[in-house]
Formats: structure tokens, C-alpha cells, sequence
């Protein structure tokens, strides 16, 4: 934090730091956790660049707070811990909003909530995504997620397999080594659309169970930082309110994602 001579700042509990340049208006920076690999929500590009539905809500959200957001990549299952050593002061990761992971940090209001889904080749004799309908089959999914959970839970005559990423179990079932993955319907789509994904299909939506499944992703903070907490709900109400929300939803799908 810089402070001019002629300005002294107190500086608050909240978890986000404030610059303040000489003669100009204070400006707040948020380091904003993201993962940089879940298309279409947040992925990095070729040349480094994050793109997605998390990062344009995340400006969006900051513009509104008239904050700066500072982006920050980290693997999905150290993005907690990172959070709670201070390396970011939120996530905006596409994270599920959970009783486990309350435990741990602070969460947000949704800003998304779109259902599970079970895709499969488009040869699979699978005719559902109940646990008969797969019994017997090789599961992929992301580990540490809640489609992890829930595959585990339900599919218990199955053999569900925990991958890193999402692109690690989409190239496992393109290349046959998988008979279904699960995952958000919303990256399915996504990567089924696109040339690698051409050899499968969506088999089925599933029922999100709400114990699992929460309701809704939401923005993480550490814990008992309920300031930060308040001013992203405050701005994610504005930014429904003020039609930006639609405009970055309709950038990436046809529907709203922000759910029932």
C-alpha cells in the first residue's frame, strides 16, 4: 500500500489491499484464485491469457466494487489451502458452495447453478446415468470436486477414476481408456463442441443432490471475512440488476446459468 503525505489510511480486516496514488482516488486490488483449466468458466489460452465465464463475472464484479482484479492460477485441489495462506484474497473458480468445504472458508451468494451430466462415446450402450445404468463401467471425473463425491457415492458398482483436470479425463474417454465421465453439463458441452470432444455425446442430466451438490458455485473468501462477503453479493445483485450478467452470460451459453 502506497500513502501520500497528506493521507493517512486505516487499513481494514477485509481481506483485499488498497493503492492509493498521489493526488488520485483510492483504488482496491482483490487477487482473485482461479484455476485456468474448466472451459468455457476459466481457462488459459495458449499465450497465457485467462478467458471465461469466472473471469469476465469477476471483472465484472470488481468493476462494480471499483476494484482492481488481480488474477492468480493455482491446481484445483491446493486452491483452498492457498486461499487460507493469504496467496489470493477470493476464489472465483466455478466452486460449489458445500457443507464440507463451509468448514473451511466463506462463501458468496451463487452466481451460477448448472446441473451434472454423464457423457459417454457415441457408441456406449449406456441408456442412463443412474447407478444401474453404469454399473460395471470405468468412470472418469475431476478429483476434489463435488461430481468426485457424488460419483463415489452412487456409483458404487462402478469403477470411478479421480483425474487432475477435466482435460485429462476428456482425453481419456476420447481415446477409450473410459467408458462415461461426469462433470458440470455446461464444460461437457463445451468440450463436445469442439473437435476433440466429436467422439461422444451427452448420455443424461443428473438430479443435483443437494447435500452434494450444494446450491450453486459461489466466491470463497477466508473465513470470517464477511465485509469482503457482503460487497460481492452487493455487486453480484447489481450486476443481475444492470444486465451485465446477461451480457457475459450470453457471450458463452444459450440459456442462464444462473438457475432457478
Amino acid at each position: 500500500m502506497r500513502i501520500s503525505k497528506s493521507l493517512a489510511l486505516a487499513v481494514s480486516a477485509a481481506a483485499f489491499t488498497m493503492s492509493v496514488g498521489a493526488g488520485q482516488a483510492q483504488e482496491m486490488t482483490l487477487k482473485i484464485g482461479t484455476e485456468g483449466a474448466y472451459p468455457p468458466f476459466n481457462n488459459l489460452t495458449s499465450d497465457g491469457k485467462l478467458v471465461g465465464f469466472d473471469i469476465d463475472i469477476a471483472n465484472a464484479l470488481c468493476e462494480e466494487m471499483k476494484a482492481k482484479c488481480e488474477f492468480v492460477t493455482q491446481d484445483w485441489d491446493g486452491i483452498i489451502p492457498a486461499l487460507q495462506a493469504g496467496k489470493f484474497d477470493a476464489i472465483i473458480a466455478s466452486m460449489s458452495i458445500t457443507a464440507e468445504r463451509k468448514e473451511k472458508v466463506d462463501f458468496t451468494d451463487k452466481y451460477y447453478n448448472t446441473p451434472p451430466a454423464i457423457a459417454a462415446p457415441k457408441d456406449t450402450d449406456i441408456k442412463g446415468v443412474t447407478k444401474e445404468d453404469l454399473a460395471g463401467k470405468t468412470i472418469g471425473v475431476q478429483g476434489s470436486t463435488t461430481h468426485f463425491n457424488y460419483a463415489e457415492k452412487t456409483y458404487t458398482d462402478s469403477e470411478v477414476k479421480a483425474y487432475p483436470t477435466a482435460q485429462e479425463y476428456q482425453l481419456d474417454l476420447a481415446n477409450g481408456r473410459l467408458d462415461a465421465v461426469n462433470d458440470d453439463i455446461s464444460v461437457l458441452e463445451e468440450w463436445l463442441a469442439s473437435p476433440e470432444g466429436a467422439c461422444c455425446k451427452i448420455v443424461g442430466t443428473i438430479t443435483p443432490d443437494p447435500e452434494i451438490h450444494g446450491p450453486g458455485a459461489g466466491i470463497a473468501v477466508r473465513k470470517g471475512e464477511t465485509a469482503l462477503v457482503e460487497k460481492f453479493n452487493a455487486a453480484i445483485k447489481a450486476i443481475r440488476a444492470n444486465g451485465k450478467y446477461k451480457e457475459i452470460n450470453d457471450k458463452y451459453f444459450t440459456f442462464d446459468v444462473y438457475g432457478g
